[in-house]
């Protein structure tokens, strides 16, 4: 009898004939399974459908000759008839989550799960003006003194991660409820993982390096083919404990995996026998391309005496029911969560420790962990107030107590639109690649006022006398299930990718406007895409400037790095024309030949359907994206690009 996980994403393909890619089984599951080329059949024939059916032999060459919007839907729903089926999703999207309705914004930057609803907001009459994605420019304001009421605060604790695994510390109610509801909805067992809540993703993986045993198992192998805070915090601590930090490299111009170096490294051979080679770090998908990786990575690590460590950061809501967690045990687990879905990017991580990896760790004292604390007081910010760690030190100078933000260090709640002008948020994990485009950061009020008047959102609650704690947007999504949220995910974001490939400038022998980086159309890639935007004469639109002007249109976007691109021969001209050489670092630093090769690469911007993206959300992305071949509208925003003359471009 197969494992529940196997049993529901075997239902994922459409005709029901794909089976889960854990482990990478190539064999039927069972004797009675169709023929073993049904799989690759069915998925040939989703990506041949999606190229011959969506827009067949047509190209776009001006924003005008564009389908309607319900046109183009009509054609959708004929191609994937299946997408219907989700219409649970629509549901809860109107019921649940009307700010995107009311806001009219797209948006395309979130990467994780999110925890609440926002109507869970609405329930307690704490509806205020709508932040709409944290990359989004601050709409006009319409009251300067909002009530910003949190669900839960974060107070940053210093302390020993393997003493906390071992004997665990003082919890409260709200952590202890959480960390059951996250627990069962990645279908964790406490019985064999221990877990710790930090302040995001980058702490998490800063906290594990810094009490990894380096000193013994000394190798740091990582799987990433974008630049990633998180890893490279992670790479800094190891590197200062001695260990020898490893990539994999990825080829151009499919960015798969270079399986032949990988295999090298991952099988190299140890002088040290009877101890772990070292860490391998290991993303189920790339956040920035979508291109998914073979579990059969993790097995052969582990058959090779590695520690293994998932980052399951970029899984979708509930891409942990097809994971085989019970199967493959890794050593390390590593997820955030944000609050609201287009509302409130601002949230947590979450380190998972297997129980009996636990006393390899060593003792070291470090920061990362946090409380959470159920909110009391709402609180008004005003104006110029950025929600910065900077600037909540600046309100612990201004002698604002512990018991009136329910935090000494940390802040997590709803900030005010200009809290993110600055498109930088990683404690929720919208997409990643935003952080390097961060603008510069905003002033710190001189004004903040702690008012008593409201109660905070409600979330906890009493089952059978059992204190739980109401996560809805968690609910929502197990209500839904795994088969709706990847069908759906599936049609968008492949339709998404057929529908930019058919944009071309006109009269230049059909030079295509966008190119797309890693995975095109394919059955299995993840929600994410990476892209570039080239004008008639093939110059590359900066990156920045593409996701400023989508910021002006209500389309959240985001931008980041590509690198560790391998060019096999044939590409070596090519090599020298994508390649960037990205300037890094203070002047003078010493840099080591890994570092100089990660300043190689290509910045890109990304988009990321959340589970509650839409068709009229693809849409309307498109339509933007045709406006680019519009020669008029690229020199324009050239032009004020290049006159304001600065990384982070105001239009």
């Amino acid at each position: 009898m197969q494992p529940r996980c196997l049993e529901v994403v075997s239902q994922a393909c459409f005709n029901g004939c794909c089976p889960s890619p854990i482990l990478g089984f190539s064999e039927p599951l069972n004797k009675t399974s169709k023929p073993r080329n049904t799989s690759a059949t069915c998925r040939q024939n989703f990506a041949k459908t999606t190229t011959s059916s969506i827009f067949p032999n047509t190209h776009f060459t001006n924003p005008e000759s564009l389908p309607s919007f319900q046109e183009s839907l009509d054609g959708f729903l004929k191609v994937y008839p299946q997408y219907s089926e989700t219409y649970q999703v629509d549901q809860t999207r109107a019921q649940e989550y009307n700010h995107l309705a009311i806001s009219n914004h797209t948006c395309l930057d979130y990467i994780g799960i999110g925890l609440f609803s926002y109507a869970q907001l609405q329930k307690h009459g704490l509806d205020k003006q709508i932040l709409p994605s944290a990359s989004s420019p601050p709409p006009p304001p319409q009251n300067t003194q909002n009530m910003h009421v949190p669900f839960f605060s974060l107070s940053y604790k210093t302390g020993n991660l393997k003493t906390q695994l071992l004997h665990g510390g003082q919890e409260s109610a709200l952590e202890s409820a959480m960390k059951k509801r996250i627990m069962s909805f990645l279908n964790i067992s406490e019985n064999d993982y221990s877990m710790v809540f930090t302040a995001n993703r980058t702490s998490a993986f800063k906290l594990l390096a810094e009490s990894y045993p380096f000193k013994t198992s000394r190798k740091l192998l990582t799987v990433y083919d974008y630049e990633s805070e998180a890893v490279e915090a992670m790479i800094n601590s190891s590197e200062k404990k001695g260990a020898e930090v490893m990539s994999a490299e990825f080829s151009w111009p499919g960015l798969r995996i270079q399986s032949s170096k990988l295999k090298k490294m991952v099988e190299m051979k140890s002088k040290r026998k009877k101890m772990k080679r070292g860490l391998f770090v290991f993303p189920l998908h790339s956040r920035m391309t979508g291109a998914r990786y073979p579990y059969l990575w993790m097995n052969r690590a582990k058959e090779n005496e590695w520690h293994i460590l998932i980052d399951a950061c970029a899984l979708g809501p509930k891409d942990m029911d097809s994971f085989g967690l019970s199967l493959i045990r890794p050593d390390f687990l590593i997820c955030s969560f944000y609050k609201i879905f287009g509302e409130n990017p601002s949230g947590f991580g979450c380190l998972f420790v297997k129980k009996s990896t636990v006393p390899i760790l060593e003792d070291s004292l470090g920061s990362g962990m946090v409380n959470l604390v159920l909110a009391k007081k709402p609180l008004r910010l005003l104006d110029e107030f950025s929600g910065t760690d900077s600037d909540f030190e600046h309100l612990s100078k201004l002698g604002l107590q512990e018991d009136e933000l329910d935090s000494s260090n940390s802040f997590s709640g709803p900030l005010s639109i200009q809290a993110t002008q600055s498109g930088r948020v990683e404690q929720g994990e919208t997409s990643e690649s935003q952080t390097t485009g961060a603008t510069a950061k905003q002033k710190v009020s001189k004004t903040l006022e702690i008012v008593e008047s409201g109660n905070p959102a409600e979330v906890m609650r009493q089952e059978n006398g059992i204190l739980e704690i109401e996560c809805r947007g968690l609910d929502q999504v197990d209500s839904l299930g795994l088969t709706r949220v990847s069908n759906r995910s599936r049609c968008l974001i492949n339709w998404m990718v057929n529908a930019l490939l058919k944009l071309k400038h006109p009269n230049t022998e059909e030079i295509p406007l966008v190119r797309i980086y890693g995975p095109r159309v394919k059955f299995d890639r993840g929600p994410a895409l990476a892209f570039n935007l080239f004008d008639w004469k093939g110059e590359k639109v900066e990156a920045p400037l593409v996701q400023k002007l989508a910021d002006r249109s209500n389309i959240s976007l985001s931008y980041g790095f590509l690198h560790h691109i391998s060019f096999p021969d044939k590409y070596e001209e090519e090599k020298a024309t994508v390649l960037e050489k990205r300037v890094s670092g203070a002047k003078g630093a010493v840099k080591n030949k890994r570092k100089e090769k990660g300043d190689l690469g290509i910045t890109v911007v990304t988009v990321a359907l959340g589970v509650l993206a839409n068709f009229e959300d693809t849409y309307r992305f498109w339509a933007f994206i045709a406006q680019f071949l519009d020669a008029d509208f690229v020199e324009k925003a050239k032009w004020r690009y290049t006159a304001l003359n600065q990384k982070t471009v105001e239009v």
